[in-house]
């Protein structure tokens, strides 16, 4: 039989040769793709939705909540829990919340709410960390800055006293000890303590918070000749997964701080209408206080132990000689990646 027909007698049977053949070896193998991408998809949606129902929804439901109880119960009754149960029941029983419709956008109306209170509360929280930290300050408007320039020159006369005397008591340690007597060292720790509560170098921010990162940033330029700003960008990504978390969740915790800074301020708008309000801000209002500088505090820690840790690794990267003192290689590293100046014009 010649070539040409046995062709077309395997053509009309189906088979259609080598493509054919691969063809169907690459189908098969499609599914699997398909199904990876479709899972990894319905996956996302799912963290996408839980992070945006715990971060904007449900602590704006219950600031809705606590907006009506404040608007119901007002300066008058602020503890008329009977009356309270009594309105909420009336409310129930209207026809409109007895239906399926009034029910469905009553759940709407309350999920768009409580997600518009939370956005506000994020933009709110965005200006509390910028004011916490305060690194642009001398960016501010003029009336603003003059203000924050003269707190600023008080925290650092403050902090000069402070540091005189505690060096006044090292010095005396420091004498004590040649002459082979021991002095009580109670007093110099409660001196350091002292100053610290201010900063834990020269103040040069309004916050304590914003000093303790710009203490880092100090340090680092003091002793290993560093500017963190120039090289912290190339430090990242050098650093192993386990720095990153650790340091990504104590930036995190200046976030969910500042955040609950946020939440205080707005029941404290509730405390116009209902004063019990203003003791929920007051809890809140701490509590962001005191976590924000735990959080900073450990964020400048991982901050400054990262850069002094890895600094001889970035300079190897960068092909530069780290076998040099600490100071020596800060000091090269910092050069070669700040760059040049621009040409005169």
């Amino acid at each position: 039989m010649p070539a040409g027909e046995v062709r077309q007698k395997l053509d009309a049977a189906g088979f259609t040769g080598r493509a054919h053949l691969h063809d169907q070896q690459r189908r098969p193998a499609s599914r699997p793709v398909v199904m990876m991408v479709n899972s990894f998809l319905s996956e996302l949606g799912k963290r996408l939705a839980e992070r945006w129902f715990s971060v904007l929804v449900l602590p704006g439901a219950l600031y809705l909540a606590l907006a009506v109880v404040a608007h119901t119960l007002g300066h008058n009754r602020p503890f008329d829990l009977p009356f309270l149960i009594d309105r909420i029941t009336a409310w129930a029983s209207t026809p409109a919340a007895g239906t399926l419709g009034g029910q469905i956008m009553s759940l709407v109306a309350v999920l768009a709410g409580s997600a518009a209170v939370g956005l506000v509360a994020r933009s709110l929280s965005a200006l509390v960390e910028r004011a916490t930290l305060a690194a642009d300050w001398r960016d501010w408007p003029s009336p603003l800055r003059r203000y924050v320039s003269r707190l600023v020159r008080r925290r650092q006369e403050s902090w000069t006293t402070r540091a005189a005397a505690w060096h006044q008591l090292r010095r005396d340690a420091l004498d004590g000890a040649v002459r082979g007597e021991r002095t009580d060292s109670s007093e110099r720790h409660a001196a350091y303590r002292a100053m610290s509560r201010i900063s834990a170098e020269r103040p040069d921010r309004p916050t304590w918070c914003g000093d303790r990162l710009h203490a880092a940033a100090i340090r680092l330029e003091r002793d290993f000749h560093l500017q963190l700003d120039v090289v912290w960008p190339h430090v990242w990504l050098i650093l192993p997964d386990s720095a990153r978390s650790e340091i990504t969740a104590a930036g995190q915790g200046i976030n969910r701080a500042t955040a609950r800074t946020a939440w205080a301020v707005l029941c404290l708008v509730l405390a116009l209408v209902w004063w019990p309000a203003a003791a929920v801000a007051a809890v809140l209002f701490l509590s962001g206080h005191r976590g924000c500088r735990a959080a900073t505090d450990l964020y400048a820690l991982l901050l400054e132990s990262a850069a002094q840790l890895h600094i001889r690794d970035l300079a190897e990267r960068l092909g530069l000689d780290g076998t040099g003192t600490p100071e020596e290689t800060g000091e090269r590293v910092t050069r070669m990646l700040e760059g040049t100046l621009p040409p005169p014009p």
